[in-house]
């Protein structure tokens, strides 16, 4: 017997709960709470504030506002809580992902946001940065979408089966027992270690392909990029890089750089920097005694015209945007860090056998006493991004505006607007953190109304 498929549950009975909520704790109405869930634009888990502010104007002295969250519902104001995790908020982290694209997308088109447009005309790349194999995975489709058989392996192990998309075994070890689980977090913690490490030997091995000593190199040109992290089905990071060639002036705006600064000249140097990078791995009884990038580094060169290019500049920043918000709950992770009593309660979490190995795994390289030489990786704290402990998207300075730039401008738009000038007027606050995210009966309420993420 087939079961009737279930029912959201009608607005009437969501009602009565927040109703209560409300009640128990403030004498406001429902309608202000309305409001403020209205403000917060579809915030899945708002940051609550107590305090108040005071509005003067500085040449008279003459009070144009004063606020307190007194009268509020609960008696707390309720604001964004800006997390970049779509897991965490759909809604905070699609204004990252919409930040992200325009940064991107400013340092490949210029003409905007104090990027000169000559930049279009530089040699441009997209370069994918991969990890090396610390044991034989389930593999899916390729990036063709064609769908192969995963490891057919007369020695070894092997396996016959075709994967689907979204088959749960991809990623997860063919045989987790001779699986590198300490390589595999120790190369997510010094990740960070081998882009730095790369930026440098690409100054070099530019320099000596152009002939040139460092020093006359890096007066002449400069090397700007934007890159996102993303987590593979495996639970290791590889990077997504925008690389760029400018001409270096005196006042940091990009140029054009030199004739011989050509995008094959570029794509050359990043395969040969990125098998020049070696780090020692720290000695801990793993295969792994090196730590370096994988064979699979892809470069492609980015294209300047037509909406029929498959990197564009628009393609390219919408690819590299989306992975902004992600982070390691992609690869069936946790998205938040883990205390020392819940990781004693991970086998009772929904978790499959390959990320839980690396997050114990994590946890036990991050023990101060038996493991001293790791404490400044922090694993402990990190266990629950597998280790890995860097920014996800980071860029250099020259490459185009900033994210604090980007909600700035924000900023000055709802300043803009309001009914006195904020550039005359003295602001007192004096505000405190009282917790986050909505109450049991508030959150479903606010979930039924909440604004489609990604709208407009």
């Amino acid at each position: 017997m087939t079961e009737a498929p279930e029912l959201p549950a009608p607005l009437s009975a969501l009602v009565g709960p927040v109703i209560r909520d409300l009640a128990r704790r403030s004498n406001y109405d429902v309608t202000r709470w309305l409001h403020q869930v209205d403000r917060l634009r579809g915030c899945r888990e708002p940051i609550r504030l107590t305090g108040e502010s005071t509005t003067i104007n500085a040449d008279t002295g003459e009070l144009l506002r004063h606020y307190t969250t007194t009268n509020e519902p609960h008696g707390q104001l309720l604001v964004r809580c800006g997390n970049r995790r779509t897991s965490r908020c759909p809604a905070c982290a699609e204004t990252y992902r919409r930040d992200t694209f325009h940064l991107i997308r400013a340092g490949l088109l210029g003409g905007d946001k104090n990027v000169p447009a000559i930049v279009r005309t530089h040699p441009r790349v997209l370069a994918t940065f991969t990890a090396p194999t610390f044991g034989p995975v389930h593999r899916g489709p390729g990036k063709d979408g064609v769908i192969q058989i995963c490891h057919p392996r007369r020695n070894g192990p092997s396996c016959f089966t075709r994967h689907q998309q979204g088959d749960p075994a991809i990623g997860q070890p063919l045989d987790p027992d001779s699986y590198d689980y300490t390589g595999h977090v120790l190369w997510n913690a010094y990740a960070g270690d081998l882009w730095r490490r790369f930026t440098i030997y690409l100054r070099r091995h530019l320099a000596a392909a152009a002939g040139l000593t460092r020093k006359t190199f890096n007066e002449t040109v400069r090397i700007s990029f934007a890159k996102v992290a993303e987590y593979q089905a495996r639970g290791v990071v590889h990077f997504h890089a925008v690389i760029r060639l400018d001409g270096r002036t005196s006042d940091d705006i990009p140029a054009p750089p030199p004739v011989w600064a050509t995008v094959e000249l570029l794509d050359d140097a990043i395969h040969s920097a990125a098998r020049a990078v070696h780090l020692p791995a720290p000695d801990l009884g793993q295969p792994t005694d090196e730590l370096t990038w994988g064979d699979q580094v892809d470069v492609v060169h980015i294209a300047s015209a037509g909406p029929g290019d498959d990197m564009s500049e628009g393609k390219v920043a919408g690819y590299i945007a989306k992975y902004a918000t992600k982070a390691a709950e992609t690869s069936g992770t946790l998205d938040r860090p883990l205390t020392s009593a819940s990781i004693l309660q991970l086998h009772r979490l929904d978790i499959a056998d390959h990320p839980a190995r690396l997050i114990r795994t994590a946890w036990t390289l991050g023990n101060p006493a038996a493991h001293p030489g790791l404490v400044h990786l922090r694993l402990r704290d990190w266990a629950h991004m597998l280790g890995f402990r860097g920014h996800f998207s980071t860029k250099s300075r020259a490459y185009s505006t900033t994210l604090g730039d980007l909600r700035q401008a924000r900023v000055d738009w709802t300043r803009a607007r309001l009914p006195y000038d904020p550039e005359t007027t003295f602001v007192l606050g004096h505000w405190q953190y009282a917790g986050q995210g909505f109450t049991p009966g508030e959150s479903a309420l606010a979930a039924s109304i909440a604004p489609e993420v990604g709208r407009g």
